[in-house]
């Protein structure tokens, strides 16, 4: 696990489809509304912010089949993901902090701090997916407690002004896991990096061989926060402040309850095979099969070959082809929380912001004795 290897060491194929936040600490007042009118319009409209005195204005432009480029920062309302090239023009600027968010699966046998201390983008910082979570529990990666995030992200440096682009080692893979959590604790300023490290390294910009010794400490530091915090010991100064989103995250319980009621759409985002029962699950003592009434949607089918974000046109079709209504509830769930994130990813491009994670999955609900599971066998 990263977290355990923190403690032992102390360690652009597609330009993006519409731009990330001002992250100007002072907004206008009318933003809020103007977001939610703009919010699911076709033609991308883009929102700048620019300080002339003491006046923050704000413009709003669309652009239709064009590549704009922005020197300083912008928004688009509903965009999920920015591009490398958007935050190779954006790097230096104060309020954004860049987290390598890489995780793997056990059977990939890669290390993801290991890989961060060889490669990553220039000032970013390592965000441990297995650290950074819930310790009372058996369960891989669960969310953490409020107080046991804030303590973590304040370690790392992050604030409440800051906006927070994510990436992994995959393209979009794990990144999208961290992306669901800071919303899940009311952090919306954050979006995922298109592509990822192999986006960024193919479009030609620099990485980072060693980490810095801030970088380093900061790892180490959101590590002991997370243990401190579990162990009801005093943590240092908490710089973000959180706000729980409960609509965002699902428990075995609603799950259940779901199966009889049916209001909500359950998507699982883990493979064909795994989804039907034939393939066996990577961890030990797991049932094979899903829960019942739900439909499959395997991450992969989110991306393209660049490992980037499907076009809204190209995630409408993956959806409806397993008849999935945007027009009703839906709820993502996989494996252990990872992978259900980046269906929740897709579904926010489409403008579907509410979907909440099993934050379990299929480890919690296949490894517990009484809960019921489908196979292509039994629904023959």
């Amino acid at each position: 696990m990263a977290s355990g290897l923190l403690s032992r060491t102390l360690f652009a194929h597609r330009f993006l489809k519409s731009s990330s936040t001002s992250l100007s600490s002072t907004k206008p007042q009318f933003f809020s509304s103007v977001k939610k009118a703009f919010y699911s319009q076709a033609a991308p409209t883009y929102f700048s912010y620019k300080v002339v005195g003491s006046f923050t204005c704000c413009l709003a432009s669309s652009r239709v089949g064009t590549m704009a480029t922005f020197s300083t920062l912008a928004v688009y309302s509903s965009e999920p993901v920015v591009s490398v090239d958007w935050l190779h023009a954006n790097l230096k600027h104060p309020d954004i902090k860049v987290l390598d968010a890489s995780w793997y699966m056990p059977n990939e046998q890669r290390n993801p701090l290991q890989e961060y201390q060889v490669a990553h983008i220039p000032g970013a910082l390592f965000f441990d997916v297995d650290g950074i979570s819930d310790r009372a529990t058996n369960l891989p990666h669960m969310l953490p407690s409020e107080e046991a995030f804030a303590a973590a992200v304040s370690a790392l440096g992050i604030e409440n002004k800051d906006g927070v682009v994510v990436y992994d080692g995959k393209g979009i893979f794990s990144a999208a896991r961290v992306w669901w959590m800071f919303r899940v604790f009311g952090h919306d300023r954050v979006w995922v990096l298109d592509g990822g490290l192999p986006r960024w390294r193919a479009s030609g910009y620099d990485v980072e061989s060693s980490a810095s010794g801030d970088a380093i400490l900061k790892a180490s530091a959101a590590s002991e926060a997370i243990e401190k915090v579990y162990q009801r010991q005093a943590v240092g100064p908490i710089t973000f402040q959180t706000k729980f989103q409960p609509h965002l995250v699902w428990t075995l319980d609603q799950v259940w309850k779901n199966i009889e009621e049916g209001t909500y759409q359950q998507i699982d985002a883990r493979s064909k095979d795994r989804f039907d029962g034939v393939a066996p699950e990577p961890r030990k003592g797991i049932k094979s099969g899903h829960v019942p009434g739900s439909k499959c949607i395997p991450f992969s089918q989110m991306l393209d070959g660049s490992q980037t974000l499907l076009s809204n046109e190209e995630l409408k079709k993956k959806f409806d082809q397993e008849g999935i209504s945007l027009d009703k509830p839906i709820v993502t769930s996989c494996g252990t929380g990872v992978t259900a994130c980046i269906l929740a990813l897709g579904l926010h491009r489409l403008g579907k912001a509410d979907v909440p994670v099993y934050d379990g999955s299929w480890t919690e609900w296949g490894g517990h004795p009484d809960t019921p599971v489908s196979t292509s066998t039994s629904e023959a």
